[in-house]
């Protein structure tokens, strides 16, 4: 998958938002969807996937391992499973973009099959560490042959039977839990994943869904998920809800922008996802849900967001989990706050498609924010809601979140904020530009 051109993006004030519109699918979903579907017989439909490059990375590479996969007229993806035990070997590299879902996950899944798989990348992806995975996946039996310290290029030599394992996650990591799980699915006996931190449980509940033997208790330890291994998965029918991930720059740029009304509809409302949510209201955001629901066992509602005036705050750290990719957004909530945030124990950030703290205390700084820089985080010195100074040209580091963060503060900011590359955004939300406009017209 090729990079797409540069594209700077100036952001400025557009007055309120006001309107209603729907985000994106949610990506983690989407994922997985594509993935577990293709490991079922049968047929399988897909309502709403996010059809972001990252989901489309993990659609080609599941049709180079065998599954059939297709987009329907009406907008649908019907997809024709090969059945766990059934993946083939790829003709060539699967180029995962600059999805660390896509690879770390697939990484599982072809951990446990009798096959080799090359994972290649673009530079951002290329630079990120694979080594949590790697580590449990040796356990079990495959093998891995990676540039550096454990990054793309990156070879795995699966095998089968694979070793079953219990395993405790050493950091909280979604995506680390699910590869061990992935790889289970192909490996006879019982897979144990022990999570002392909850962390987003999308798989858990899909693996379910798919008729998986998976069983979630708790435990002095923490959260114990075992997974009966040779599973027969059965095809589904899946509705994608909205991504909390993208309806958090709508959240936050309602609350920062005077007089702004929005509603979002279809968030997924998924307690593991919706620690921004908390940390919002807890600053004084205005956040109403409406017509909460259920949609394809996940929690969903809209949710209406006006302006309000924001304080700062300590963030809770065990909110962590269930807001790690919103905490860009959250750095430029709390640059329009009266005081100073706190925003602490989220390591995490280092290793993402970019080092998203120095990354937002960079661009923060350059448009005239007061930021300090821990080693896990933020603490970030507030305008009192007034407009934040703004008139820099910031780096997007090849980081959508960074990219639409940025976007959002200069929502709010005296002069224009230029991001120097926009391009990412496609990765995860392709009608960002499109909502924004709605929502400013």
């Amino acid at each position: 998958m090729s990079s797409a051109a540069p594209r700077p993006f100036a952001a400025a004030p557009r007055g309120p938002l006001t309107g209603s519109a729907r985000v994106p699918g949610d990506k983690s979903i989407s994922h997985r969807a594509i993935m577990f579907a293709s490991l079922a017989i049968g047929t399988s439909r897909i309502e709403g996937l996010l059809e972001g490059e990252d989901v489309l990375a993990t659609a080609a590479a599941m049709r180079a391992m065998g599954a059939t996969i297709a987009r329907g007229d009406d907008g649908v993806w019907s997809v024709d499973g090969v059945g766990v035990g059934g993946l083939l070997e790829p003709e060539a590299a699967l180029d995962m973009g600059n999805s660390g879902t896509s690879t770390r996950l697939l990484m599982g899944l072809v951990a446990s099959h009798p096959i080799r798989a090359t994972f290649v990348g673009d530079a951002s992806l290329s630079k990120r560490p694979m080594g949590r995975v790697i580590a449990p996946l040796s356990d079990m039996g495959a093998e891995f042959t990676a540039t550096g310290n454990g990054r793309l290029p990156l070879m795995v030599r699966g095998i089968a039977p694979a070793v079953p394992i219990a395993y405790t996650l050493p950091v909280a990591s979604a995506q680390v839990k699910s590869a061990v799980l992935l790889a289970g699915l192909n490996t006879p006996g019982i897979t144990t994943v022990i999570e002392p931190v909850a962390t987003r449980d999308h798989s858990e509940r899909m693996l379910a869904g798919f008729g998986a033997d998976l069983t979630v208790t708790d435990s002095p330890a923490g959260r114990v998920i075992a997974l009966r291994g040779e599973a027969e998965l059965r095809p589904q029918h899946i509705v994608v809800p909205g991504d909390p991930s993208s309806a958090a720059f709508w959240l936050v740029a309602a609350s920062v922008v005077p007089g702004s009304d929005i509603v979002i509809a279809n968030v997924g409302m998924n307690p593991t996802r919706t620690g921004l949510i908390a940390a919002l209201r807890l600053m004084g955001a205005d956040i109403a849900e409406q017509d909460a629901r259920s949609v394809g066992g996940e929690p969903v509602a809209d949710l209406r967001v006006r302006h309000a005036p924001l304080t700062a705050i300590t963030v809770p750290p065990e909110l962590t989990p269930s807001m790690i990719d919103e905490y860009p957004v959250l750095f430029v909530a709390a640059a329009f706050a009266s005081g100073t945030t706190v925003a602490r124990g989220a390591h995490e950030l280092r290793v993402k498609e970019s080092d998203r703290i120095a990354a937002m205390a960079e661009a923060l700084t350059a448009c005239g924010v007061t930021v300090a820089e821990h080693d896990d985080g933020l603490s970030i010195t507030g305008s009192g809601g007034a407009p934040i100074a703004g008139g820099a040209r910031v780096a997007s580091k090849l980081d959508h979140r960074i990219a639409m963060s940025m976007i959002v503060a200069g929502l709010h900011a005296r002069e224009t904020i230029t991001i120097d590359d926009a391009a990412p955004v496609a990765t995860s939300y392709p009608d960002f530009f499109d909502t924004l406009q709605s929502f400013t017209n």
